[in-house]
């Protein structure tokens, strides 16, 4: 069972789909929103969801207060959980009185970063299949530099037994930490050269 694990809609079921995504656990998200809220960024901030799933991760920011979360994900089924999920913790939220908005975007995410940054994040969460080739990664990370803030937090999760995310230019690594069979990779947006 999936659930948010704290804020407006703690204890909240999350549908997920029946194959083909791996939600983060619960003691895994519970150490990423602490580092997170430690580091002060979660309340009003936008939020991107990379690779999405049913929406958790996002979706837990929302419910700790971020202003938004946009959830990308190319599998159209996955896609649609995620946005059930959105309309379910959204609702919760919206009762607290607090507004947040969260939008689904059914892409791959290489297609969404290559269009133009439509807004700035403050926090991306990439949690990819652990099949996907490193090369792949590191394409990503380099597009999804011009959508974030200076100083915005990165999260890459992956497999204990995947070697480091080998980061472009652009970023600097500020920790690392294991939980069971998976590994926390955080980094730092960089200021962008004029």
């Amino acid at each position: 069972m999936t659930r948010i694990i704290a804020g407006a809609a703690s204890s909240l079921r999350l549908k997920v789909p029946e194959r083909g995504t791996r939600p983060t656990s619960d003691r895994v998200r519970e150490a990423i929103f602490s580092t997170l809220e430690a580091w002060d960024f979660v309340a009003d901030t936008r939020v991107l969801d990379l690779y999405a799933g049913s929406g958790a991760l996002g979706l837990e920011a929302v419910s700790r207060g971020a202003r938004e979360c946009v959830l990308v994900e190319k599998h159209a089924g996955a896609a649609k959980i995620a946005q059930l999920n959105a309309h379910t913790v959204l609702g919760a939220v919206h009762k607290s009185e607090r507004e947040a908005q969260a939008k689904v975007c059914v892409s791959a995410v290489r297609t969404f970063l290559l269009a133009p940054p439509a807004e700035l994040f403050d926090v991306a969460l990439i949690d990819p299949p652990y099949d996907l080739q490193e090369t792949e990664l590191t394409e990503c990370l380099e597009l999804l530099r011009p959508h974030l803030v200076e100083n915005a937090a990165v999260l890459v999760e992956r497999d204990k037994r995947s070697p480091e995310p080998m980061w472009p230019a652009g970023y600097s690594l500020i920790k690392v930490k294991d939980y069971g069979e998976t590994s926390c990779w955080w980094a730092e947006a960089a200021k962008l050269e004029e």
